[in-house]
């Protein structure tokens, strides 16, 4: 089946094709009014080598050593555990949030990102998070009673972005519900075509069949054995066979009215045609 068959048959179907573009339609419609639109915010902040290890060149953005990436990926850790998420819904951040390290970072970068439907609660929330990152940096350091002066810092690289709306999953699932409902229709009317096709041909051939004319008798029907052939008795019959012009009329079997109906009857075998001889002809001087 080509392209040209393809539309003819979405032409000719027209009735079932509409009616399930339609459905579509509203279903796309629905998905675009009914699923909600989802904010995020991000920010960035980065781990700061101590007072004393930046002492020496007084910058700090100087001295990132490797071991910062580490703590990095630590704090990370640490603030997408439970135990943090529990404590972060405690101060209000009940958003889905998380802390990871940026990506194609160069330095101890974290990326801290919230997700919600509502714009500033998101914009809250990332403040929030960015606070409590800050705060249990701290909580580890002091908990291995590190010098306050030999004590990795943190610092705001960029700060809580405005909520920008993520229209990905809304998009997704109107691609979803219009691939569906195409897909449904276009299934719905090659069906149609195909059942609506299966019963042409029958009814033509009914339509085909001429009807008996009146006092006309059926054909007989074959039998077992083939159809019957005439029987000619005229001739000569070959292997001693009866023929029309050696038996006397005495010889041949007539009706006897006082046979009893059990008395068995005798059947002359017939040669086909084709095993027949042909009749002999005189000789072209006998006249």
């Amino acid at each position: 089946m080509d392209l040209a068959e393809i539309f003819r048959v979405m032409c000719r179907r027209w009735y079932v094709l509409v009616p399930g573009l339609l459905l579509t339609t509203g279903l796309v419609v629905g998905a675009w009014l009914l699923v909600p639109v989802s904010y995020e915010s991000q920010s960035t902040v980065a781990m700061l080598n101590s007072r004393k290890g930046a002492a020496a060149d007084g910058n700090p953005f100087l001295s990132m050593e490797p071991s910062l990436t580490g703590m990095a990926d630590s704090l990370a850790r640490n603030v997408n555990s439970d135990a943090s998420k529990a404590e972060l819904r405690e101060q209000g951040l009940t958003l889905k949030y998380e802390a990871k390290i940026a990506d194609n970072a160069q330095g101890p970068l974290l990326w801290l990102t919230v997700t919600g439907e509502d714009r500033a609660a998101v914009l809250q929330g990332n403040k929030t998070l960015m606070a409590f990152t800050a705060q249990r940096l701290e909580d580890l350091q002091a908990e291995q009673a590190v010098p306050s002066d030999a004590m990795i810092r943190i610092t705001t690289i960029v700060p809580p972005q405005n909520p920008e709306a993520q229209l990905k999953s809304k998009i997704q699932y109107m691609i979803m519900g219009a691939g569906l409902g195409i897909v449904l229709s276009l299934v719905a009317t090659f069906f149609t075509e195909a059942r609506r096709r299966g019963r042409t041909p029958a009814r033509h051939r009914q339509e085909a069949q001429p009807a008996p004319e009146a006092g006309a008798e059926p054909d007989p029907e074959p039998t077992a054995t083939g159809p019957a052939r005439p029987v000619d008795l005229g001739g000569d019959l070959s292997d001693g066979l009866l023929t029309g012009t050696d038996a006397p009329d005495e010889d041949l079997p007539t009706a006897d009215p006082e046979r009893q109906p059990d008395q068995p009857t005798v059947q002359l075998p017939v040669l086909p045609v084709a095993e027949r001889r042909p009749a002999k002809r005189p000789p072209s001087w006998v006249k």
